[in-house]
């Protein structure tokens, strides 16, 4: 319903000095908003004011938070959301607060001036055209969304593939200022504990899979009757454009109040309302034949739920109530459906034989942006620094690692300046981390190690015969030298080479007088039990030359890194 053409009495909800036209940001179109309240004309909600969320959000009440963002109905035009989506969007935040300016200075620095261009904006290779909704942005509100999204590609250069950064990029400048959006946005890409917004399509792709997991399990029904009308093809078609269910399908009142509960709790949010949608659609068509007969939905499976969202038929109150509703789908839950579905994804690439390696399925899967602050946290700690060895090195091995485990931030285990040269004191801090990364320096300040897959507790496992393995570890498990020359030593596995031998899977062994890496015909990197002296030769599972050119070196320094949640 036209905002002008609402009646005194559905504005009830609304504080009487609140006008929609300071609610909504000068870069948005109010025409057509529609502004849909929950309470009964005449009676005057109980709303909390953004006053009492903020105090929770300070004392940490992270539950009492969510209960109330989820049980406040502010009508669509409330001005609340103009600080509520800001504080909720920055208690997610990694690193330092970025300062007054930090912004134009980066629009400066991508586009030369502070001026909205006149000509349309290039858009990050990340966007696809068809996820730009607009939603009730004016022209103007159009060209500042796609500066932000554009900046915000300048600023996170590792962004493949995020179809939903754009939508709610717009959202979000429906309440707040350009600066204001970009700095929620900044939040919402590099947060540490909680999934906001997919960065790969591997992550997009495992975000549907899950959908479609767990509505298997807590939408059974649902699940069974939209299987059953797909007329023969799989019923994964339905499910890929699930997130579009929300944003592209749900009324904008609808959309605003699920966004309430996301800035604070993630995508979790956005996985409960698709699995509600689903319920709720599934109830609908079998009590309304009429509306929704079944050739119907047959015949146009794809856009069954989009078609259903435009014209729910419960308020947002409702839709929230069923999807917070939904028993048993608790946060652990819907994480382990998640890795899981991740882990299978990635294993379609394993390579056959024993030693199996798990491979990201895309190359073009970059890191997130958090990568370049984990290689900056690492220099700090990294003793193993000469002028010889600039920070740029490090940037050359952190494009070496697997994909997923640059969003992960590297911790310094052990280092042979703190914590002595003792290969006992060695596995104590280290053996439990998986992966681990070695960097040696030896006395002729040469600079090299390797990235190891697994545990080193791993050494202490028994095969099914009751004998202790000799060696373990996988094909993610690659050597490198950084100085004075840069190179990367892969597994010879890694292309898929069959009737290598034995030979090529001998990738870490260990025990209380030395640990090696690499074998057959010559160990690539060995050490004794005092991590004094070691010796370094080419090797049949990574083809590499020695390390080294004297072959044999003596240690200087040793530090091994974790990764912290990996």
């Amino acid at each position: 319903m036209p905002v002008n053409a609402i009646g005194a009495e559905q504005l009830s909800g609304i504080e009487e000095e609140t006008d929609i036209y300071e609610a909504f940001a000068p870069h948005v179109d109010t025409t057509n908003i529609s502004v849909i309240t929950d309470t009964p004309p005449g009676k005057k909600p109980n709303l909390k004011t953004f006053q009492d969320v903020q105090y929770m959000l300070q004392q940490g009440k992270k539950r009492e938070t969510k209960l109330v963002l989820r049980e406040n109905s502010w009508p669509t035009n409330s001005p609340i959301r103009s600080q509520l989506w800001p504080a909720l969007c920055a208690q997610h935040h990694v690193g330092k607060s970025m300062l007054d300016g930090f912004y134009w200075d980066m629009v400066n620095q991508v586009f030369g001036t502070t001026e909205l261009p006149e000509k349309p904006i290039m858009l990050p290779p990340f966007v696809d055209t068809i996820h730009c909704l607009p939603y009730h942005l004016t022209r103007k509100g159009r060209a500042v969304a796609d500066r932000v999204v554009s900046v915000l590609g300048y600023a996170c250069p590792d962004i493949t593939f995020s179809p939903t950064l754009y939508p709610i990029t717009s959202i979000l400048l429906h309440f707040m200022s350009e600066e204001e959006c970009y700095h929620c946005m900044a939040s919402l890409v590099t947060p540490k504990e909680k999934v906001f917004i997919t960065q790969t399509k591997l992550l997009y792709e495992v975000t549907w899979k899950t959908v479609m997991q767990i509505a298997k399990k807590h939408a059974k029904s649902a699940f069974n009757y939209l299987s059953s009308m797909c007329n023969g093809q799989k019923p994964e078609s339905i499910y890929m454009d699930w997130c579009w269910w929300i944003l592209g399908g749900l009324p904008f009142p609808h959309l605003v109040r699920v966004m309430d509960c996301f800035f604070h709790e993630g995508i979790k949010v956005f996985y409960r309302v698709s699995l509600a949608i689903l319920i709720l659609f599934h109830k609908h068509v079998t009590v309304n034949n009429a509306d929704w007969d079944a050739d119907t939905i047959k015949n146009d499976i794809d856009n069954a739920l989009p078609k259903f969202c435009k014209s729910i038929p419960v308020s947002p109150a409702k839709l929230l109530r069923t999807a917070f509703s939904i028993r048993a789908l608790s946060s652990t839950y819907i994480s382990r459906v998640f890795l899981k579905t991740e882990m299978l994804l990635k294993s379609k690439s394993v390579l056959s034989g024993p030693k199996q390696m798990v491979r990201s399925r895309s190359s073009d899967n970059l890191p997130t942006s958090q990568s370049q602050i984990n290689v900056q946290m690492m220099s700090h700690t990294l003793t193993i620094r000469e002028v010889s060895f600039p920070f740029t090195i490090l940037f050359t091995l952190w494009s070496w690692l697997p994909v997923r485990i640059t969003m992960y931030q590297p911790v310094l285990l052990y280092t042979t300046e703190e914590h002595g040269c003792s290969l006992t004191t060695f596995y104590v801090r280290v053996e439990q981390h998986e992966p681990t990364l070695l960097m040696i320096k030896t006395c002729n300040n040469e600079v090299f190690g390797a990235y190891c897959s697994s545990r080193w507790y791993e050494r202490n496992l028994k095969d099914d015969r009751g004998q202790r393995q000799a060696y373990f570890g996988t094909g993610e498990t690659f050597l490198f030298s950084l100085y004075p020359e840069r190179a990367k030593y892969p597994w010879v596995g890694i292309e898929g080479d069959t009737g290598l031998g034995h030979a090529s899977e001998l990738f870490m062994a260990a025990d209380s007088k030395m640990i090696t890496i690499g074998g057959g015909e010559g160990q690539a990197i060995w050490m004794d039990e005092n991590i004094r002296f070691g010796k370094t030769d080419r090797c049949q599972t990574f083809n590499n030359p020695p390390l080294c050119a004297s072959g044999d070196f003596e240690i200087r320094v040793l530090e091994v890194y974790g990764f912290v949640g990996a």
